[in-house]
């Protein structure tokens, strides 16, 4: 009986601790202290991100839900802050609003950011980010500002961006972004201002060219 007991209590144990929120904000600290370790802060604006704390709650720029401790904001905008993103961020699964706005970091967007579903504002601009953007961004249903503006992004916009029905502000200007602009969705009512100084050829024309119609994209065979 004793066996069987001790068996089930190892068995069930992960799984209860997984579901603490203690747990909980102690992966997110971990994901936190990753990007921290990727980042160089010349002003010292994350010196109180202590990975030996419980949680991330207590420190400058994250904001956390009263109600279960889980980290819903990160603001590190107009930082200072240069290095990279990795896919560690894309554990914050209850973040809603990311500002990460104006600083130096550059690199590629991490496609894991298309994980956080809860995701209510994504501001990247004034940064140094290439590359795609990422496709994974479709699964971002609650996502309402996405501002990639002002970074060195280059291909097409993706079309699966088309399906973000509650997307209110989209912004890609002053990149080097190619092919055409989606015509479908929210998309049929952004302003053009949020696509200038790319190489965009204007609105899709649909059955007439390619929507990615003036992309040099080199394939590796």
């Amino acid at each position: 009986m004793a066996f069987h007991f001790s068996f089930l209590f190892f068995s069930i144990f992960p799984i209860i601790l997984s579901l603490s929120p203690a747990f909980s904000t102690n992966s997110e600290g971990n994901a936190l202290h990753a990007l921290r370790s990727k980042l160089s802060d010349p002003k010292n604006v994350l010196q109180s991100w202590d990975p030996t704390l419980v949680n991330p709650c207590t420190w400058f720029h994250v904001t956390c839900d009263p109600d279960n401790n889980h980290v819903i904001r990160l603001d590190l905008g107009n930082s200072n802050i240069s290095g990279t993103l990795g896919p560690e961020l894309g554990e914050l699964k209850n973040l809603q609003y990311l500002e990460l706005y104006s600083n130096n970091i550059e690199g590629k967007i991490p496609k894991e950011l298309g994980n956080l579903e809860n995701l209510i504002s994504m501001d990247l601009y004034g940064n140094r980010f290439e590359g795609n953007i990422p496709k994974s961004f479709a699964k971002l249903k609650s996502l309402r500002f996405l501002r990639l503006n002002d970074n060195k992004l280059t291909g097409s916009i993706p079309r699966e961006l088309t399906t973000l029905s509650n997307l209110k502000v989209f912004d890609v200007s002053n990149n080097d972004l190619c092919g055409t602009i989606p015509v479908d969705g929210p998309f049929g009512s952004f302003p053009m201002e949020g696509f200038v100084h790319n190489r965009l050829n204007g609105p899709e024309l649909k059955g007439l060219v390619p929507y990615d119609f003036g992309c040099t994209e080199v394939k590796i065979v």
